[in-house]
């Protein structure tokens, strides 16, 4: 019989002050410090006889090309198993450095640093990964005041996360917890000059204290807490514009602790226990046309439309959105100026663990395309993770697009080739 294994680590991989932060075209001057620590999270699923799937979760905006065939390779040799068998999430933090990828999109340039990338993938390349058999059991808990719809606040958003937890089958104690929940971690705004994992940080350090059995497994309750790592879902247009009530780390504990209390609540219940076995990945890459965009005299007509509608003021939900639409109109005007390529090459990777698969996108999704792709799929439960081995911007649902919002401005893709993205999705999945 086969055991389920588990190795997992949480890497402190906080640069020094000095490197320019990335996530807002607005923000200006580099990092001053460090409000929470960035982390590097590794959790690996095998067995003896299966390299099984390994997750690397890394606090950062985004995870460009480069980067993930570094971190893969790195994790991979951490692990000794094939870079195929690792899959690289950003959790989106707008408070992270730029020059571990660099420019993700023309909207905002970026250059690589060594000094940072080079010191990121020996500390993943010199991860502790020492296996023990675990129980792994599952969880999805729905989850309110974190983040909305962020056009407007009933609008599309799946509120629900998921939650995979591995108890050591030894003592019964939780091991590590593989959490997922869409939401942008943009607490901060662009003023903010200090390093953090925003809310999801707030939450795995919540989690991080519980060293407790669950009660169907029982056993007493001994530390070390869990490694936490986060997984970023379809956050394309949800984050805290309308529940956060400041942009300060008073805000992001708080935001933090109420996802982090409702998986704690949920962990005093008995889970889906889930089979004893390597999860499986399926790895595909779909190739998709990069739209067309208008006229130069189109778009300088629609900046100026931006700019007219922009009025100063406080950090209201009405005024980040004109904000952000007139960054969207400029970063189009970027866009169409740009050398783009004709088509771009988009990895899908799938994990199946049990009833539990995940869908893995390099893109910022919006919630109604998380809904279409859980809806679709031939998998019992279906969690939609973006911002996964690469970056390709975001993909907008056809109100979007109608409207003209900020993510449909500066989008890769039209609505068919979205489609298609999408339709290949399900197709993995259905394999």
């Amino acid at each position: 019989m086969s055991e389920l294994l588990l190795a997992a680590a949480s890497l402190d991989v906080t640069p020094p002050p000095g490197h320019r932060l990335d996530g807002y075209a607005a923000r200006e001057g580099v990092a001053t410090g460090t409000a929470d620590l960035l982390r590097a999270t590794m959790i690996w699923l095998s067995t003896a006889d299966s390299p099984g799937v390994l997750w690397l979760s890394l606090d950062a905006i985004a995870v460009g090309t480069s980067l993930v065939a570094e971190l893969s390779a790195a994790a991979g040799a951490a692990a000794g198993i094939p870079p195929e068998c690792v899959l690289v999430c950003a959790s989106h933090t707008h408070s992270a450095p730029a020059g571990w990828t660099g420019q993700i999109h023309p909207v905002i340039p970026a250059e690589r640093e060594p000094v940072l990338y080079e010191s990121l993938t020996a500390a993943v390349t010199s991860a502790p990964l020492e296996r023990r058999p675990v129980r792994a059991s599952w969880r999805s808990i729905e989850v309110v005041g974190v983040g909305t719809n962020r056009h407007r606040r009933n609008g599309p958003h799946d509120n629900t996360a998921g939650v995979l937890t591995l108890h050591s089958v030894a003592d019964g104690t939780l091991a590590a917890v593989l959490l997922d929940f869409a939401c942008h971690p943009t607490t901060y705004g662009p003023e903010n000059l200090l390093y953090s994992a925003d809310w999801p940080g707030a939450t795995r350090k919540a989690l991080a204290h519980l060293s407790t059995a669950s009660a169907s497994l029982g056993g007493p309750a001994l530390p070390p807490g869990p490694v936490v790592g986060f997984l970023q879902g379809a956050a394309g247009d949800v984050s805290p514009r309308f529940t956060r009530q400041g942009r300060d780390a008073r805000e992001v504990e708080r935001l933090g602790g109420l996802l982090a209390a409702r998986v704690a609540e949920a962990l005093t219940e008995p889970g889906l226990e889930l089979p004893a076995v390597a999860p499986a990945i399926r790895r595909t890459t779909v190739t998709l046309k990069v739209r067309d965009f208008p006229t130069p005299a189109e778009l300088e007509a629609m900046v100026a439309t931006a700019e007219a509608d922009l009025h100063g003021g406080i950090d209201h939900p009405a005024q980040r959105i004109a904000q952000t639409r007139l960054d969207g109109a400029r970063g189009q005007a970027q866009m169409a100026a740009a050398n783009l390529p004709p088509a771009l090459d988009l990895p899908i990777s799938v994990v199946k663990l049990g009833e539990v698969a995940w869908v893995h996108l390099p893109v910022e999704l919006f919630a109604s395309h998380g809904c279409y792709l859980q809806a679709d799929s031939p998998h019992p439960i279906t969690r939609v993770i973006g911002y996964t081995d690469g970056y390709f911007g975001y993909v907008v649902d056809p109100d979007a697009a109608h409207h003209g919002t900020y993510e449909a401005l500066i989008t890769y893709f039209d609505q068919p080739t979205t489609g298609e993205l999408l339709k290949a999705a399900v197709k993995v999945l259905a394999e």
